[in-house]
Parts: structure tokens; C-alpha cells; sequence
């Protein structure tokens, strides 16, 4: 699926080990993303985990304007903006990725760059919420096994 791409979000957080700035986010200061916000250069944006996350406008324009399939991982706030703002003009299919709490810790534990447990606590904190959501989704896939979870986003892809 050659069309298919994802584009990266907009972050004021600081860069863990294993980031590549502008592919697994963009990465720039706070003053220059609340600039941004000031601009109205966001589709949507939210403060997350203590640090602003959003959708640059540019990034996704440019993708659509190339006619290209964009799949963008969003929060689920995130999520009920970019419905409201893009969905009178394009097809937008939303996908809830479910991990059980107990995965979710496990995961955060082993991730590369070791979150403290205030940090554990401020992600797993806002399961239950997350969750109460998902019911606002077209899919919801239970996301243990990446691959069948790879699989089973591209399969809903091709039939969109």
C-alpha cells in the first residue's frame, strides 16, 4: 500500500532515546508551539502527559493534497477534534487501539527511555478515560500482538 503514510505530531516534549525528530514526532519549543497555536497552524492540539501534542496543518494538507491515505495516531481527544473539523470534507475512519491496563504498564516499564513511576502513574491515570471513549470509534482492536494489530489496520484500509 504504496499511498499509505503516517505523519508525525507536533510535540513540545523533550527527545527520549530512540526518537528521530520529524518522524517519530516534531519536535520544537514550547514558546514556538504556542505560536503555532497563536497562528492557527494546528488542526487540533491538547496538553498531554504535562507537554502540548497536536496535528500541524501543513503536514496533513500536504499529504492529502498528494492524495495520500494519512494515518495519524491521536489521543482521543484528538481524535473527537479532527472528526468535527475534517469529516464534511474527506472520509475519516477513526481506529481505537484497546490494551489492557495491566499490558499498558508492562509496556511504559519497558520502554527505552525508563518513565519513573510519577510518570506511570500520570499515563495510567488517564486509562479509564481513554477508555470511556472508545465507544466513539468506527473499529476498536485489542492491541496485543503488533503484527495482527498491522494486519488488521491494513485490512480496515483497503476496505475504506
Amino acid at each position: 500500500m504504496d499511498n499509505v503514510v503516517s505523519i508525525p505530531s507536533m510535540t513540545d516534549r523533550p527527545m527520549r532515546p530512540g526518537d528521530i525528530p520529524n518522524e517519530t514526532y516534531i519536535f520544537v519549543s514550547k514558546e514556538e508551539f504556542e505560536q503555532l497555536i497563536k497562528d492557527e497552524a494546528l488542526y487540533e492540539f491538547d496538553i498531554h502527559h504535562n507537554h502540548y501534542y497536536g496535528v500541524p496543518k501543513k503536514q496533513l494538507n500536504d499529504k492529502i493534497a498528494e492524495g495520500k491515505t494519512v494515518i495519524k495516531d491521536v489521543d482521543v481527544n484528538g481524535t473527537e477534534n479532527l472528526v468535527k473539523i475534517l469529516k464534511k470534507d474527506m472520509k475519516v475512519v477513526t481506529i481505537f487501539l484497546r490494551v489492557p491496563k495491566e499490558e499498558l504498564r508492562k509496556r511504559l516499564e519497558a520502554r527505552i527511555d525508563k518513565p519513573d513511576e510519577n510518570e506511570i502513574q500520570l499515563r495510567l491515570g488517564r486509562f479509564e478515560f481513554e477508555e470511556s471513549k472508545m465507544n466513539n470509534y468506527d473499529y476498536v482492536i485489542d492491541n496485543v500482538d503488533k503484527e495482527e494489530t498491522v494486519k488488521k489496520v491494513m485490512q480496515i484500509i483497503e476496505n475504506a
